[in-house]
């Protein structure tokens, strides 16, 4: 009898907690989103690096109800401008805490996906505050927006591995501190990051190219298309190439055979391969200055061909708002570590800030 009653004491005492939590669905009109997420009735799904949703919110601390597709996926949780957590979700769907210990005040609160789409989609489903907090108005707006199409360097693989591994796994993967994340918040820019790791404009590690995923709205969904009239950028960042540079010097290579069969492409191919993705860019993005970029890895080395693949395209487009701009070779083993993706950026920026009218 007497268990009885404390269970239905714990219960009651579980039912008054539950109802002293507001609820913020997650189409609540206070939530910004960033970067090209799904939104259904009851979710919005993350999936590209770099995707994020902000708030303002007054209160102590905040959680959100959460489920990851494949239990891979890491974000960095960003309260009043500075990184309070990192946070690595599972796949199934519960309760996080995303902060506490807050004085109750007026909070920003960013969630940031430091993992691209292999890593899988997340779904968020709500936030919950404590009883006495609250939502506050929508995050203004950037001003500025930028887009990037890129590979693994704009992704941040492999960034914080310290051992020189070179490790691609979800830990040692962060967007925040790729040049592409570190450029965005130079500028105060809204970033949309369209980028995966092992793509090419002309063959990647995998069947999909960029000219066949760059307007998805999901990476592995070819149906769902994006709709680009939802965000116009100010500038676009290209960053191509890397992976081309390997895979067609590689004729066993499965990819290498389907896009090309025997022959490696010729140097007219490889040119025009590139020249006619730039036109579908401007052709979504009739007034945007496009920057086409090469680096810092291999591929932008002295005496690599890849750079003038570039040049030319560009020359040959005759658009005087198309701009070519080799980033120079970091000369060392694997992908770009954090001070070699801050130089990146660094020198990205100055280009900018001295060619660009924006």
């Amino acid at each position: 009898m007497l268990k009885k009653l404390f269970n239905c004491i714990l219960l009651l005492i579980i039912g008054l907690c539950c109802k002293a939590q507001t609820l913020v669905p997650i189409n609540n009109k206070a939530l910004r989103f960033v970067g090209r997420v799904f939104m259904t009735d009851s979710t919005a799904e993350l999936s590209w690096p770099s995707s994020e949703i902000k708030l303002n919110f007054n209160g102590t601390a905040i959680s959100a109800t959460i489920k990851d597709e494949l239990g891979d996926n890491y974000y960095n949780i960003i309260v009043d401008d500075k990184l309070f957590k990192v946070l690595h979700l599972e796949n199934v769907k519960k309760d996080y805490l995303l902060a506490d210990g807050l004085k109750s005040n007026k909070h920003t609160l960013e969630i940031f996906k430091r993992t691209e789409s292999r890593m899988g989609k997340t779904s968020f489903f709500q936030f919950l505050l404590p009883k006495d907090a609250f939502i506050l108005a929508i995050p203004k707006p950037q001003k500025r927006k930028i887009e990037v199409f890129g590979n693994s360097i704009s992704c941040g693989y492999a960034v914080e591995d310290t051992t020189g591994k070179d490790r691609g796994t979800s830990p040692y993967e962060n967007a925040y501190l790729s040049y592409t994340g570190i450029m965005a918040r130079h500028f105060n820019a809204e970033l949309h990051n369209t980028s995966k790791s092992g793509i090419g404009i002309t063959v990647s590690w995998f069947p999909l190219i960029m000219s066949e995923m760059y307007d998805r709205e999901q990476e592995g969904d070819s149906i769902k298309k994006w709709n680009f009239s939802k965000f116009t950028p100010n500038l676009v960042i290209i960053n191509l190439f890397q992976n081309d540079s390997w895979i067609v010097k590689l004729k066993d290579n499965p990819e290498f055979k389907a896009r090309f069969g025997t022959e490696p492409p010729s140097d007219t191919y490889i040119i025009n391969a590139y020249s006619d993705f730039i036109k579908s860019i401007r052709n979504k993005y009739p007034l945007a200055p496009i920057v086409c970029i090469l680096g810092s890895m291999d591929a932008s080395k002295e005496g690599s061909p890849w750079s003038g693949y570039i040049e030319k395209a560009v020359e040959g487009l005759h658009d005087k708002n198309i701009y070519s701009h080799i980033i120079p070779y970091k000369n060392t083993p694997g992908h770009p570590s954090v001070k070699e993706q801050q130089a990146m950026a660094d020198d990205l920026i100055a280009y900018i800030e001295k060619n660009i009218k924006w």
